[in-house]
């Protein structure tokens, strides 16, 4: 017990003297709070720095192509980088399968190669959190874009039927809409556009950047519009129309579903709990018959 007590004691000291001196090798950078608690990221992120310089140069270009479209469906800070990924991904595996093995040998104080099959799968486990989370910061994203897409069209087509062009009614729903992410990235969109891009070049990449099918469709129907000289106005008032008939239709498939999600814990948890409490009785009276 004394042993894993001054292997541990000494470990925090190291990890402490690393800490101290890697302290500067890395800069704690706004919006890498994403993942967890700005402080305690903060505090790591030395050894996270320290890793994804070391990782870097193993990295493929379809995994680094991978986590840097994730990077930008996430909307994480533009300072987050594929390596501070895989970066972190190997600090989680290590803290997670140290942890993992150590942890019964302080506790029950058995042979170091039982922790060994904890330490491994905690350890995988550990590596998968950042990419799951990464990969769940994206999806949460893009529902709620989805859900701000409607109204944002409202506000487009208001703006189209009382006179204002395109662009000016994309800087009204710009001004006015839903505070969100979809209002973030129209707003990017419009700064590219004050910058000099063509505007279809920044509806396209507005599209790629929210990675909705919905909004490529808009941006494609936008694109066909202003090359045939359509009017926008029906067609911006059957695109709202359309995205709030797919909402309803996935909140009706969502209904539908529940159901189904509801019979694992009725048929074991409810279920049994009923019948025991209608049972017990009957079994009492059994009992105190002689049966």
């Amino acid at each position: 017990m004394y042993f894993w007590l001054s292997c541990a004691t000494a470990g925090l000291s190291l990890c402490l003297l690393a800490w101290i001196f890697m302290r500067p090798v890395a800069v704690y950078r706004k919006g890498r709070h994403a993942f967890g608690r700005a402080s305690l990221l903060g505090l790591v992120w030395p050894w996270v720095a320290v890793l994804a310089a070391g990782c870097n140069p193993f990295i493929s270009w379809r995994v680094r192509r991978l986590l840097e479209r994730r990077i930008v469906l996430a909307g994480l800070d533009p300072g987050w980088r594929a390596e501070d990924v895989v970066g972190l991904q190997c600090f989680c595996a290590a803290a997670c399968a140290a942890s993992a093995a150590a942890l019964p040998q302080l506790l029950l104080e058995g042979p170091w190669r039982h922790g060994l099959p904890a330490g491994l799968l905690a350890g995988l486990l550990g590596a998968a959190w950042p990419w799951r989370r990464l990969a769940a910061l994206g999806v949460r994203r893009q529902e709620h874009m989805l859900r701000e897409l409607p109204f944002l069209l409202d506000v487009t087509t208001l703006c189209v039927e009382a006179g204002l062009n395109l662009h000016g009614a994309l800087q009204q729903a710009a001004r006015h809409g839903p505070e969100g992410p979809l209002r973030g990235e129209l707003r990017h969109a419009l700064s590219d556009m004050r910058a000099g891009m063509p505007r279809t070049e920044a509806l396209a990449a507005l599209a790629e950047r929210t990675g909705l099918p919905a909004m490529r469709g808009l941006v494609t129907a936008l694109n066909q519009a202003d090359q045939m000289g359509m009017s926008l106005g029906p067609l911006l008032r059957a695109q709202s129309d359309q995205r709030r008939g797919e909402r309803f239709l996935k909140a009706e498939k969502l209904a539908l579903e529940a159901p189904v999600k509801m019979l694992f814990p009725m048929v074991f948890c409810i279920f049994p709990c009923t019948f025991l409490i209608l049972a017990f009785p009957v079994a009492l009276k059994l009992a105190e018959a002689g049966f």
